[in-house]
């Protein structure tokens, strides 16, 4: 049945003009990707932080052995990447030679070589997101709905799946960024979380991890916190023959879809958003088969992206980071009522959101 049709309004001449502007701007936000990996690729933050913080446009050109030719180049780069709030600008001066820039948050995440504890360079997981192999599936994704593809659009475009062997036979320097970008995103902020959320943790006597491509940085720093708590990182073999023993961390090889080690917690960080709804509830019903009941303190740990039109700027962030695992992995982000959803289905009897947690939230569901 045709929808009912409805009168349009038409827009206003000021509607028009700021329409237009919208749209340039919509229709060029890959330059402001583009400009921060070319910022990245020239080593723009790791330089300001080097030169204590700060500098001037013949600073970089100097630090950076760049053609004295490019420096109003560099400078028109800047003032994009600055009203991006990539960098901050010095506002004493109008006369481009004398203006300061600085590092933000954002760039200090960039810079490469900061020995300050729980510092992480997200260089990796940026070049992965703008690499060709990335883009090539935005280009492609009008073509890829057209089709009865069944697999993910990367599976789809490359005949290989991100992460996982495939990908390495067919380019091994991509697979290996790739996987330093895996890790990055998944171990960023452990350290915050566990100044955060201690209290979810006391009195938990064993845990499991089950990760995914991990390399136990999170489990290790539970047991440093934690010394009482008995702990099993649960992986593919493949991924566990790469971390060393430690004998403080128990590390088993095997599939989370068939079984997972039995602990009071079992816990999924930044786990589940690889994977489509069907085989997270297969995932969920492990764990909840491996935990014991809610009165002895059984329960599932997820920390994952929880979408919130309330959010205010995270929001776009959610939207943008579920769109790109629908391109990468075939999997998706999801809002509260779709999380409950699949833990019902996985045969939860409750569930809490516990926290926000930047773009991400703390859930626990129960047995």
């Amino acid at each position: 049945m045709a929808t009912k049709s409805q009168s349009y309004i038409v827009p206003t001449d000021a509607e028009l003009l700021q329409a237009q502007a919208d749209l340039w701007r919509h229709s060029l936000y890959y330059l402001k990707s583009m400009a921060l990996k070319c910022a990245v690729e020239l080593g723009i933050p790791t330089a300001i932080h080097r030169l204590g913080g700060a500098a001037s446009l013949p600073d970089l050109i100097t630090s950076l052995s760049l053609p004295q030719a490019k420096l109003p180049f560099l400078h028109r780069l800047m003032r994009l990447l600055s009203s991006s709030g990539v960098f901050s600008v010095s506002e004493e001066s109008t006369e481009v030679m004398a203006i300061v820039y600085g590092l933000t948050p954002l760039s200090y995440l960039l810079v490469e070589g900061i020995a300050a504890d729980g510092h992480i360079n997200h260089a990796p997981f940026l070049l992965t997101a703008t690499s060709t192999r990335y883009i090539d599936l935005a280009m492609g994704l009008a073509d890829w709905f057209k089709k009865d593809a069944k697999t993910a659009p990367f599976d789809h475009v490359h005949g290989a799946s991100l992460f996982e062997e495939s990908m390495e036979l067919l380019d091994p320097e991509y697979h290996k960024m790739s996987m330093q970008a895996l890790v990055v995103h998944d171990n960023f902020a452990v350290d915050i979380a566990l100044r955060e959320f201690s209290g979810i943790f006391q009195g938990i006597k064993s845990l499991t991890d089950c990760c995914y491509h991990g390399d136990g940085t999170t489990a290790k720093a539970i047991a440093m916190a934690f010394p009482h708590m008995k702990i099993t990182v649960l992986d593919i073999p493949q991924e566990i023959q790469k971390i060393p023993a430690d004998g403080v961390v128990n590390y088993v090889g095997g599939d989370m879809f068939k079984f997972i080690p039995p602990a009071q917690v079992v816990m999924l960080k930044m786990v589940l958003h690889h994977w489509s709804d069907e085989d997270c509830v297969k995932i969920l019903s492990n764990c909840r088969k491996a935990v014991p009941s809610r009165e002895e303190g059984g329960k599932v740990l997820i920390g994952d992206i929880v979408i919130d039109p309330a959010s205010g700027p995270m929001y776009e962030t959610q939207l943008l980071m579920d769109v790109g695992m629908m391109l990468m992995k075939g999997g998706r982000q999801r809002d509260e009522n779709e999380w409950r959803d699949i833990f019902m289905k996985a045969g939860f009897s409750d569930y809490k959101l516990v926290s926000k947690f930047g773009a991400r939230g703390v859930l626990e569901a129960y047995p």
